[in-house]
């Protein structure tokens, strides 16, 4: 993980690698999140003899990407968990307050029975994972967590004040922010890194 985070971390890396990357960390993540799944044991036969063979239990899970960066982050979980669904929520970070403004919200009507999973490379202030995970609770999610590829201090305190019940998984939490709320060291902004743009 390390390893792939100081890819993600260099100024030179192109929007391409860092895509790939970004997806290689996210799959990382997808594993050490999904390691209390509840599992359910089914009868099969294997090419030597029969047996009870684990597989997951329950409905689905939901992955909900924070956009647009969040995106960046669905096609590694979805490897691993090939069957989850996928929702949306669009938040964008005024520049001068740093609170989010929801613009956009698409996530599967049954939330409740189901683990949904809220992922951000970038966790910050904080504000747009707090803002989100209200948002989903507000919608019927019960068992939420968090998953994000860097994290601030401030950010990792916000979101354990605001929601102590979700569990937060990152790669790594950095120094602090800076005077405009981005994170130090870092890799910059995620989204315009991702997409390619300035």
């Amino acid at each position: 993980m390390q390893d792939r985070l100081t890819v993600l971390r260099r100024t030179t890396t192109p929007h391409a690698e860092f895509r790939t990357v970004l997806r290689e960390l996210s799959l990382l993540l997808a594993y050490e999140v999904t390691r209390d799944l509840p599992l359910a044991s089914i009868p099969i036969t294997t090419p030597l003899a029969p047996m009870l063979a684990p597989v997951l239990a329950g409905p689905p899970p939901v992955i909900v990407a924070i956009l647009r960066a969040g995106q960046g982050m669905l096609e590694g979980f979805l490897i691993l968990l090939p069957n989850a669904s996928v929702g949306y929520i669009g938040l964008r970070r005024d520049p001068q307050t740093h609170t989010p403004l929801e613009y956009y919200t698409n996530v599967p009507a049954d939330l409740a029975p189901r683990r949904v999973i809220v992922v951000d490379p970038m966790l910050a202030t904080g504000n747009s994972a707090v803002a989100a995970l209200q948002r989903l609770k507000g919608l019927g999610a019960t068992a939420l967590t968090f998953v994000c590829i860097l994290a601030a201090p401030e950010g990792v305190a916000q979101v354990h004040e605001q929601h102590p019940d979700v569990p937060l998984y990152t790669a790594a939490i950095d120094e602090r922010l800076d005077a405009h709320a981005y994170i130090v060291p870092g890799l910059g902004d995620a989204g315009d890194r991702l997409c390619g743009t300035p």
